[in-house]
């Protein structure tokens, strides 16, 4: 009898083990994209043609922006996000965009139309899952100086929330 309770106890610590493990590998903070994980590196051409490469803004805040020329809200952040280059830019913000789009010619021309001061790929499916998957559009990432994320928006972020975190993670050197 006393070795059938130890033998159950000893399953029974075992089960919890393993289970505070698994819960720990899939926590959030784990999955790809998730707030306060490593961002998800790449390296794309840029629809000006120039390589663009994130570990390139390494020690910069990076607002990562996956969008597309026919979404709406996307549309509206855009000029929103111009102003944010031009104004943070000079203390270490780097926008950069990543359109969905399955054509880089509408974009190019989105591109000079809304006059867009920063970096912008053509993304694919790999990049989007690398980033937990990107089911809709807009989806931002706020990337701090430490390669980690800082935040995530889906949908149409909120601009004055953001420029908040933007500019505190601008002050964290």
């Amino acid at each position: 009898m006393r070795r059938i309770v130890l033998l159950i106890a000893a399953i029974a610590i075992a089960v919890a083990v393993y289970e505070g493990a698994r819960q720990r590998s899939h926590s959030p903070a784990g999955r790809p994209g998730a707030v306060s994980s490593p961002a998800a590196g790449f390296s794309l051409q840029g629809v000006d043609g120039r390589p663009l490469d994130l570990a390139n803004y390494r020690g910069k805040v990076v607002l990562l922006n996956f969008w597309a020329t026919w979404c709406t809200p996307c549309r509206a952040e855009i000029p929103q996000f111009v102003a944010f280059q031009n104004t943070y830019g000079p203390q270490g913000l780097q926008l950069i965009g990543i359109s969905m789009d399955d054509d880089a010619a509408p974009v190019r021309e989105f591109y000079q139309q809304f006059r867009m001061n920063y970096p912008v790929a053509i993304g694919n499916a790999k990049l989007a899952q690398s980033y937990g998957g990107v089911l809709g559009l807009p989806v931002t990432f706020l990337i701090g100086r430490d390669g980690r994320i800082a935040a995530k928006y889906v949908g149409a972020a909120d601009l004055g929330v953001l420029r908040q975190q933007i500019e505190s993670l601008l002050q964290k050197k």
